[in-house]
């Protein structure tokens, strides 16, 4: 069962998903899936993105590949700005924890209300990005 933890009514992050938990993310109401996490991060047990994104189109959901290690680069928050603005609504991201998730969309909303929203927004989904309060 996938850990998915709402920021937004738009938009949730979760850790690593299975292929078996893309059913659970279309019953909850899911439109797209972000994958933020390069395949063969965590080793051969790690399930793969290609299976993942199969089950999520033969289900109706929309996937979309942004894999990236460390933290994001300006390129990296753009193209994940790019893929929040057009995916259907709402969108859930994963990675290993959901901090890489969570870190480039906080970082997709700079400049657009204030930090401390998106820092809450973030902490109420388990996740504490005070450490960028500066960037955001």
């Amino acid at each position: 069962m996938a850990d998915i933890r709402r920021v937004t009514d738009a938009f949730a992050v979760a850790p690593q998903i299975s292929e078996e938990d893309v059913a659970e993310i279309a019953a909850a109401g899911f439109k797209t899936i972000v994958v933020n996490r390069p395949d063969g991060e965590g080793g051969v047990d790690q399930p793969r993105m290609g299976p993942i994104r199969a089950k999520a189109e033969s289900l109706g959901l929309a996937f979309a590949a942004l894999p990236f290690s460390g933290a994001p680069t300006p390129e990296i928050v753009e193209r994940m700005s790019n893929i929040l603005n057009e995916a259907p609504q709402p969108v859930l991201a994963y990675c290993r924890t959901g901090t890489r998730c969570i870190t480039a969309w906080a970082l997709t909303h700079a400049g657009q209300g204030t930090s401390r929203e998106i820092i809450d927004a973030a902490a109420d989904a388990g996740y504490d990005l005070s450490s960028l309060e500066s960037l955001l």
